[in-house]
C-alpha cells in the first residue's frame, strides 16, 4: 500500500507535469519528508486517468511496469492530457476543472482457463484484465467494471456482466467481440491502488 502522503505527492506531480506543458505556473511539489525513495523507484505499471465533468477526458498507461513509478506517472500524465488519440489535447481552460486519478498496478498474472465457461467462472469482477491474441492487446482497469455496470441494467447477472466486459475488451483490442468464447485469447489479471 502506498502511504497517503506519497499518494498526494504523486497526484501533485501528475498535475504539475500537465500544468507545465500548458505553461501554467506550477512547481513540482517537494517529496514528503521520510518518503522511501524505493517506493518511487519501484517499477510498477501505472495509468493516469483524466475526467472532466464526470466524463473520461484521457487515459494512458502501461501494465508492464518498465519505468520507475515516478517516471511512469510523469510520462503518462502528459500522454493522458495531450496524446490520447480519442481526445483533442487538454486546454488551459479545461485544466482547473480536470480530475486526475492515478492507478498503480500489481504485476499482471496469467489466468489459466480451459474454455469460455471456465474463463467466466475464474474471472473475478473487480480485477484489471489484459486480453491478448497475437499482436492484438487491450486492457481495462478494475474501475471499468463499475462503469460498465452503471451503463447496463442493474439486474444484469454476474455472468452477463463478465460477458459484456470480455466482449468490450475484445472490441477494444480490435478483435471480434466474442473472440474470447473461442478460447484463443490470453488473459492476465491484476489489482490496482487507485487515488
Amino acid at each position: 500500500m502506498i502511504d497517503e502522503k506519497i499518494r498526494k505527492y504523486l497526484k501533485a506531480v501528475a498535475r504539475g507535469m500537465i500544468s507545465e506543458r500548458l505553461d501554467i505556473d506550477s512547481n513540482e511539489p517537494n517529496m514528503p519528508k521520510g518518503a522511501p525513495a524505493a517506493v518511487l523507484n519501484e517499477r510498477r505499471g501505472v495509468f493516469v486517468t483524466l475526467e472532466l465533468d464526470g466524463r473520461l477526458r484521457g487515459c494512458i498507461g502501461d501494465t508492464s511496469g518498465t519505468l520507475p513509478l515516478i517516471l511512469g506517472i510523469r510520462e503518462n500524465s502528459v500522454s493522458a492530457a495531450f496524446k490520447d488519440p480519442r481526445f483533442d489535447p487538454l486546454t488551459a481552460s479545461e485544466f482547473h476543472d480536470v480530475e486526475i486519478e492515478v492507478s498503480v498496478l500489481s504485476v499482471p498474472v496469467p489466468l489459466e482457463y480451459s474454455g469460455s465457461s471456465d474463463l467466466l467462472e475464474k474471472l473475478r469482477v473487480g480485477d484489471g484484465v489484459v486480453l491478448s491474441s497475437g499482436f492484438a492487446k487491450a486492457t481495462y482497469l478494475p474501475q471499468v467494471w463499475g462503469d460498465l455496470r452503471a451503463e447496463l441494467d442493474d439486474g444484469i447477472s454476474k455472468e452477463g456482466l463478465k460477458r459484456k466486459f470480455l466482449d468490450s475488451l475484445c472490441s477494444k483490442a480490435g478483435l471480434v467481440p466474442d473472440e474470447w468464447e473461442k478460447g484463443l485469447v490470453e488473459i492476465e489479471t491484476y489489482r490496482a491502488e487507485v487515488f
